[in-house]
């Protein structure tokens, strides 16, 4: 099932004309009545987002919720967090609060309704840490006892309420302890300690049916107070007995930010570029150098080592490409140094690395098969000798899509999700790129011999999608360094927050030093 909502247009961005967000914007969506598209047991839904370009009226899927097996009522957890920028996205302001329309699907039949509801989220960056706990919950299940889990809402303006967080099964008690979760105070409560928050105990059913046990109310101002303290929150189930939820734990942390780090002097960057096989003197090569253009991997590598460079102390970047034939000999190599000097790879700035991929086209030949693996391996030895946090590197390699080592790929990436790493695949050329869209892991996390990464930490684009049509290649530029480098902050953060990396102190701020008067520097020479 896809949210075909058309009120919010931000999938275009324009360097030209882009304005500052005037606030965020967070989307809840809920369905009721879907149609049933499985024969022996309800639909397993799934939202998902699509926003439409201002120039070419294009659709990209922006996001999407999480799957919920067996129902046809869903109140999706995960929320659709949207920029809202006030003079250009007027269409976002008219649906209101809350907006409701039926589903268009199947022609002659009714597929359901969709229910969006939007709020303007506060600046909070509170985080908290719960955990809580059961006693004596009512007995649901005919052979067992219960498969409780709870569910937490915030109130709205207009007494209604938005789902925020589920906890998970667990199974056959009737006094469980939940694991400890980590929520944003602004999802919680969006920032409001007074807010109401409605807790609800269920009872799992295979079939999406969950039986009702209890509910309680409480606020966030009041859960924090279990820093100190166990609070325990009681609600009748018959006349003469009481279940209990006990808040175990109550943690209050700061959420840190990308800035926080860049403030503190994080992050460096790995630039690769990768080489398919072509001749660059052929107009129909990906690699042609024409004098008049940037062929499409020089666009791809300009557009995002520009801004990547700006967060590198250095600047000095380690360029490498893959399959190609190496003079004398015209050995294969699947990891040689742009430049030419394999013990120093490392180029000057972004310029730098344009003049070693010009001059590589010129000294080496380009040859298959494409091997990805060598390139990652090698950007994962530099990211395991600093896994304290110190140094973050950016992999980003240029490709026409063919890549003849799958499995070591995959294996490659779910040992370097581990490091202190992201990997940026840049697709160029008219290939379906099957292969890049499997490594990406945003619609199931890539593994290898049974074992999953840790974290996603690639983000695959095609080019082709971004290329503006009226041939302005700055625009294309510019849509692809911020398409690419959307998930780099997120991607950076899972790692520094897993590990308990905390930023270092901010730099002292500069203060020029006063300068002295010719009269008084003549002066003073002659001394």
């Amino acid at each position: 099932m896809s949210s075909f909502m058309n009120m919010a247009c931000i999938g275009d961005f324009d360097p030209f004309t882009a304005a500052i967000p005037a606030t965020k914007v967070e989307l809840t969506v809920s369905c009721r009545n879907l149609l049933d598209r499985d024969t022996f047991s309800k639909s397993d839904p799934i939202c998902v987002l699509y926003t439409q370009g201002i120039s070419n009226r294009e659709w990209r899927e922006f996001s999407r919720t999480e799957v919920i097996d067996n129902t046809l009522n869903p109140d999706f957890v995960r929320k659709f967090l949207l920029d809202y920028f006030f003079e250009e996205r007027q269409n976002l302001r008219s649906m209101g609060s809350r907006m409701e329309k039926p589903l268009i699907g199947i022609p002659g039949k009714k597929c359901g309704t969709i229910i969006v509801r939007a709020e303007e989220l506060s600046n909070c960056r509170e985080s908290v840490m719960l955990q809580f706990c059961g006693n004596k919950l009512d007995k649901k299940d005919f052979f067992g006892k219960s498969d409780p889990f709870l569910v937490f809402y915030r109130s709205n303006e207009d007494g209604s309420f938005t789902i925020c967080h589920k906890t998970e099964v667990v199974k056959n008690t009737l006094d469980p302890v939940w694991q400890a979760f980590k929520i944003p105070v602004k999802a919680l409560c969006n920032g409001d300690y007074d807010r109401s928050i409605k807790v609800e105990v269920y009872d799992w059913d295979r079939d999406g049916g969950h039986d009702f046990i209890g509910e309680f109310s409480t606020r966030y101002r009041e859960m924090s107070r279990g820093q100190s303290q166990f609070h325990t929150y009681e609600y009748p189930f018959n006349l003469r007995t009481c279940c209990q939820v006990t808040l175990l734990s109550c943690l209050v942390d700061m959420e840190l930010t990308f800035l926080d780090y860049i403030k503190g002097g994080y992050v460096t960057n790995s630039t690769v570029l990768g080489l398919c096989p072509g001749n660059p003197s052929q107009p129909t090569s990906l690699h042609y150098m024409s004098p008049y253009q940037l062929n499409a991997y020089a666009m791809a590598l300009r557009a995002v080592g520009e801004i990547i460079q700006d967060y590198d102390s250095d600047k000095m970047f380690p360029a490498l490409g893959f399959g190609a034939k190496l003079p004398p000999d015209g050995r294969v190599s699947h990891e040689f140094a742009l430049n030419g000097n394999p013990q120093n790879p490392y180029c000057s700035g972004i310029e730098g690395v344009m003049e070693a991929y010009y001059q590589s086209l010129k000294s080496v030949r380009l040859y298959g098969p494409t091997h990805f693996s060598p390139v990652i391996n090698h950007v994962a030895r530099y990211a395991q000798s600093v896994k304290d946090g110190s140094q973050y590197f950016i992999l980003l390699i240029i490709s026409d899509g063919v890549i003849t080592d799958m499995a070591q790929t995959k294996e490659s990436i779910v040992n370097a999700a581990t490091l202190p790493m992201s990997i940026i695949i840049v697709g160029v050329g008219p290939a379906e790129f099957n292969e890049m869209i499997e490594l990406d892991g945003d619609e199931e996390r890539i593994s290898s011999q049974g074992r999953f990464a840790e974290r996603d930490i690639v983000q695959f684009v095609p080019f082709r999608d971004y290329i503006d049509r009226r041939g302005n290649h700055i625009l294309s530029m510019a849509r692809l360094a911020k398409e690419v480098l959307a998930e780099i902050p997120d991607q950076f953060l899972s790692y520094m927050r897993t590990r308990g990396i905390k930023p270092g102190p901010c730099p002292p701020a500069y203060t020029p030093t006063p300068a002295l008067h010719p009269l008084f520097t003549r002066r003073v020479s002659r001394i």
